[in-house]
């Protein structure tokens, strides 16, 4: 029947039309052909088996396009094995190329090393030809002299290809930089010395060799401000001062507490000792009717006895009055 020839006319042209679209979407023809238009040899078998390493081709033809234009000597294979190792061939091929212009050395495997030890090669190969400056942050010093001074530095860097791969980073150099910042300033004994001679504390650091081990080369380092700030020295006397004062007070009352006890101890010594008196002096009767009865004591001794001892009051009566008589005239 004519209808029935019809549809499955236009049956096959839809499953042709489709077969094509997932040829051309599994192979990418559009790419093949700029590469072929470009001199660069690569043939659609390379491109089906990226395919099926689940590599996209774009991400290694396009480079290498670009990578052979500038003259250098690369291959798929060369650069599907770094994207597979999870690099930025993109990234390695510019690198390649800016140190290619720059006549600085720099073969494909120390690219990709350095691209895979998560570094970055193009930045390092641009920093190598154009120094960039690393500023530090405000790091405070202390001179002999007690006074506080802010320090700001700009270090200025290359990179050091060869030294790239385990070397350390700006964080270091900061570190380093401070660290003489802080030596050269807490060596001198005024702080009107560094601030007469700010360049001193760069010869100190560029001597020093800061760069050793690190991914960077110094170039120099200036002094970009300088600022004085506590005296940290009277205030460590001040504080001094304070923690004496405060030692003086606690032995002082130590003392005093101990004076005191030793008063109030005397004080019982002599109400023990009053006590002791009048005890005595109790026994004083007792003893005296006893040496009556006995006969160890007469009559007229105790009456001898008792004259003395009015007469001894008698004495101390009138020495007291002479005494009270001589102040009133005195006075």
């Amino acid at each position: 029947m004519p209808g029935t020839g019809i549809f499955g006319l236009i049956v096959g042209i839809a499953i042709l039309f489709f077969i094509i679209a997932i040829f051309f979407s599994f192979i990418p023809l559009g790419l093949w052909i700029s590469a072929i238009a470009a001199g660069v040899k690569v043939s659609l078998g390379s491109l089906i088996g990226m395919r099926l390493r689940k590599v996209r081709p774009a991400k290694i033809i396009n480079p290498l396009i670009k990578g052979n234009k500038a003259g250098l000597n690369l291959s798929t294979d060369m650069l599907e094995s770094h994207y597979l190792a999870g690099g930025d061939v993109n990234k390695v091929v510019d690198a390649l190329i800016a140190a290619e212009r720059a006549n600085i050395e720099l073969g494909f495997d120390k690219a990709t090393a350095i691209d895979l030890a998560g570094r970055d090669v193009l930045q390092a190969v641009k920093t190598s030809v154009t120094p960039k400056v690393i500023e530090t942050p405000l790091v405070a010093a202390i001179a002999k002299d007690g006074i506080e001074l802010n320090a700001k530095a700009r270090v200025t860097v290359r990179t050091n290809i060869d030294r790239l791969i385990g070397g350390a980073g700006e964080d270091t150099i900061i570190a380093r930089v401070g660290e003489g910042i802080v030596t050269t300033v807490g060596s001198s004994e005024l702080h009107k010395d560094v601030l007469e001679n700010p360049d001193r504390i760069s010869k100190t650091i560029l001597e020093k060799g800061l760069d050793s081990g690190t991914a960077f080369e110094i170039l120099s380092i200036d002094i970009a401000d300088v600022d004085v700030g506590r005296n940290v020295g009277a205030k460590l006397q001040i504080d001094q001062a304070q923690a004496d004062k405060k030692i003086a007070q606690a032995k002082a009352e130590v003392r005093r507490a101990m004076a005191v006890a030793k008063e109030q101890e005397m004080k019982a010594q002599v109400e023990e000792m009053r006590a002791k008196v009048v005890e005595a002096e109790a026994q004083v009767p007792k003893a005296m009717a006893e040496a009556l009865v006995k006969g160890n004591l007469g009559v007229m001794d105790y009456y001898n006895m008792k004259n003395v001892i009015a007469d001894t009051d008698m004495r101390k009566s009138l020495s007291n009055l002479s005494d009270d008589q001589e102040s009133s005239i005195e006075e």
